[in-house]
């Protein structure tokens, strides 16, 4: 199991972007954001996403990143299609991955969640290690930062419809959160004994 120690997972490839500020309330982290993700779109592997994340991105390197000049996004993490997972900003801080987004009742959800980005697309299935690694590092968060709940794991296109679409239907939501509570109850048992 993936363990968080001072806002930072535990053993993991760590790049701190330079796309992060400080929350406006330090310790209101109580959503989760999941999000995908292809650079050039539809395709997998590369740096690319690893590059605009970090605000390096050569915009010249393929036709489609001419809208992609000057934007300064990050995501806390990010999962490669190979189930591998990259942290950019600690959790306590403020990653810009949601844009113009509002969550039961409350806007700019950058201010108080946390964004995972999955090597993806809207309609590709994600891979079994994304899965699995999503829903090590989802209880890990949950357990770390009591105010995410299952029903506080919401996609881009929860927090922004009709402005964005992803994970999009290629996610199993029904078997991510299926996993995820049978994930916390293991924790939970294997903490009693």
């Amino acid at each position: 199991m993936l363990r968080i120690d001072d806002h930072i997972v535990n053993g993991v490839s760590f790049h701190p972007s330079p796309h992060k500020d400080e929350r406006p309330i330090a310790h209101d982290i109580s959503l989760l954001v999941i999000h995908g993700i292809s650079l050039p779109a539809g395709e997998f592997g590369g740096k690319h996403i690893d590059q605009l994340f970090m605000g390096c991105l050569d915009c010249s390197a393929h036709s489609s990143f001419a809208e992609l000049e000057g934007l300064r996004v990050s995501a806390h993490c990010f999962i490669c299609r190979n189930g591998i997972l990259h942290q950019y900003v600690p959790f306590h801080q403020r990653a810009w991955h949601a844009g113009v987004s509002s969550w039961a009742g409350r806007d700019n959800c950058n201010d108080f969640s946390i964004g995972i980005e999955l090597e993806g697309t809207d309609v590709a299935p994600y891979t079994e290690q994304q899965y699995a690694t999503l829903v090590q590092l989802s209880a890990a968060l949950m357990a770390t930062y009591p105010a995410i709940s299952l029903d506080r794991i919401v996609g881009h296109e929860h927090i922004a419809p009709g402005r964005k679409s992803d994970p999009g239907p290629a996610f199993n939501w029904d078997d991510f959160k299926r996993r995820l509570a049978a994930a916390q109850v293991y924790a939970n048992d294997s903490s009693s004994l």
